[in-house]
C-alpha cells in the first residue's frame, strides 16, 4: 500500500511539474485557431473580397441596409502596436458608386460628388477595433514582442462549448476571444474602450459564425455581427469571399488624383 501511494503521490508530482501554465495554454488554443484558419496560407493572405448584404442599427432598430463588398489589403509594418498594417475599402450599391476607404491614418466618404474626410474620432475607432480583431492579431501581430495569450478556462457560451483566452499586447489592450473546443475557431470577442468623443467606457462584442472555405484551406466567417453596450449596431452576410485576388487594383487603396475634395462637414 505504500509503495502505491508513493507511485501515485510521484505520478502526480510529474503531472504538475508537466502541467501548462495559463499562458501556455492560452498560445497553445490560439496557435490551433491559426492552424485552424489556415495556417501558414492565413499568414500570407495578402488581399480579401467579402461580397453581401450589410446591416446597420440604431437602438436595435434597422437604419440602413445595402449591398456591399468589402476589400481588405495587408500591407507590413514595423511597429505592430501601433501602425495599422490594413487598408479597407467599402463600397455599397450593385455599382459601387459610393463607398468609404481607410486608410493607414485616415478615412474618406466616397461619393460622386468627390471625397469628404470623415472625423478622426471615426479613424481612431476604426483604428482600435482592427488592432483587436482576432482575425487581424492573428494575420499581422501573432509574434508581436509583448503579445501575452492568457487562457481563462473552458465554459459554454451561447450553447457552444469554448476555450477563453484573453490576448494582451504591450500597451496592455486586452481582447477576450472565445474559441470552439472542436472546430478550434473563433465564435466571439470581447473588449473595452474609451469612446473618443463622450470618454464613455464602451463594451464591443462580435461574434463569428457559418465558416467556409474560402480557397487555399483558409477558413472565414460568412455571418459577423457587432454589438456595443449589449445594443446590435452592424451585421454582414456574405454570399461569396475570395481570398488573393490577383486582378485586385491596388488604386482601390487610395484616392483618385483626379477626384475632388470636399471640406469636411
Amino acid at each position: 500500500m505504500k509503495w502505491n501511494t508513493l507511485a501515485v503521490l510521484a505520478a502526480a508530482s510529474a503531472f504538475v511539474l508537466h502541467a501548462e501554465t495559463a499562458q501556455e495554454k492560452g498560445k497553445r488554443i490560439v496557435s490551433e485557431c491559426l492552424d485552424a484558419l489556415g495556417g501558414d496560407r492565413y499568414l500570407k493572405m495578402e488581399n480579401r473580397e467579402e461580397t453581401g448584404r450589410a446591416y446597420s442599427f440604431y437602438r436595435e432598430r434597422l437604419s440602413g441596409l445595402s449591398i456591399a463588398k468589402i476589400y481588405t489589403r495587408y500591407y507590413p509594418v514595423q511597429d505592430t502596436v501601433h501602425e495599422l498594417g490594413q487598408r479597407e475599402r467599402e463600397n455599397f450599391g450593385k455599382k459601387e458608386d459610393y463607398g468609404v476607404l481607410f486608410t493607414d491614418k485616415e478615412v474618406w466618404d466616397i461619393t460622386y460628388r468627390g471625397a469628404r474626410p470623415l472625423p478622426a474620432d471615426r479613424f481612431v475607432r476604426y483604428k482600435e477595433t482592427t488592432l483587436r480583431d482576432i482575425f487581424y492579431i492573428l494575420r499581422m501581430r501573432f509574434h508581436e514582442p509583448g503579445m501575452i495569450f492568457e487562457s481563462r478556462g473552458a465554459d459554454v457560451i451561447e450553447n457552444s462549448p469554448v476555450e477563453i483566452v484573453d490576448i494582451t499586447d504591450a500597451d496592455n489592450r486586452t481582447t477576450t476571444v472565445y474559441f470552439h473546443q472542436i472546430t478550434k475557431l473563433p465564435v466571439r470577442q470581447v473588449f473595452y474602450r474609451r469612446d473618443e468623443v463622450t470618454r464613455d467606457r464602451d463594451e464591443e462584442v462580435t461574434r463569428y459564425a457559418k465558416y467556409r472555405d474560402i480557397g487555399g484551406g483558409v477558413q472565414w466567417p460568412f455571418a459577423i455581427e457587432r454589438e456595443r453596450n449589449r445594443e446590435k449596431i452592424y451585421q454582414i452576410f456574405s454570399d461569396s469571399v475570395q481570398v488573393d485576388n490577383p486582378k485586385e487594383a491596388e488604386s482601390l487603396y487610395s484616392l483618385p488624383s483626379s477626384i475632388k475634395l470636399l471640406k469636411p462637414e
